[in-house]
């Protein structure tokens, strides 16, 4: 009798120290980590790494390249051209657009230079449209579209070229010089074609 009861005392203590050792596991996790996780293969590197995020109050800054997918307005639609029976299944046609005139996430002299070079390009409603179907892929269409967004933003953002008042003097004295070779040439083209005109009764 007194054997089992000390069969009991220690299968009871046993089971407390499991319950103990289990939650202490559920408070405190032991995280895992791979053979190839960053931190074995390069022990001695302090990488970071971070997901960018988008700070409003710091819109007035140049042009990072970072585009808040979020403050932009993206469809897809079924694709053309060759591609079989799946162009018609998946939309992998990205139509990415976004009202200039509202993008507080540009700098405000950016926007202004966008609306002056593409202004053409803008919508009624003044939206600036990007469409792309190069590949039979969303993902990469999508990638393509945020390219050329950023390139032109970035060819925006680049200072107009300065010149000293000596090479624009020059520049001026050659736009004259090609008005009047111009207006030359077309006083020639005139005086030619009249004197490809029918003889006149007075000429007779």
């Amino acid at each position: 009798m007194a054997l089992i009861t000390y069969t009991l005392k220690t299968l009871q203590n046993s089971q407390r120290s499991l319950l103990s050792a289990c939650s202490s596991t559920l408070r405190h996790p032991v995280g895992y980590k791979s053979a190839i996780s960053l931190e074995t293969l390069y022990p001695t590197s302090s990488l970071k790494i971070t997901t960018p995020i988008f700070d409003s109050s710091n819109s007035n800054e140049k042009f990072s390249g970072y585009i808040p997918i979020k403050k932009l307005d993206i469809t897809y639609s079924a694709s053309s051209g060759p591609g079989g029976q799946n162009v018609n299944k998946v939309h992998t046609k990205v139509d990415l657009r976004f009202k200039l005139s509202e993008a507080d996430w540009l700098h405000p002299d950016i926007r202004q230079k966008l609306i002056e070079i593409h202004g053409k390009k803008l919508t009624k409603e003044g939206y600036l449209v990007l469409r792309s179907d190069v590949t039979r892929f969303q993902q990469l269409n999508l990638a393509d579209c945020l390219q050329r967004l950023r390139q032109m933003i970035r060819n925006a953002a680049e200072p107009s070229p300065t010149s000293d008042p000596e090479t624009a003097e020059i520049i001026r004295k050659r736009h004259l010089r090609a008005v009047r070779q111009r207006l030359l040439v077309k006083r020639e083209e005139a005086q030619r074609r009249a004197l490809r005109q029918p003889p006149t009764i007075q000429d007779l």
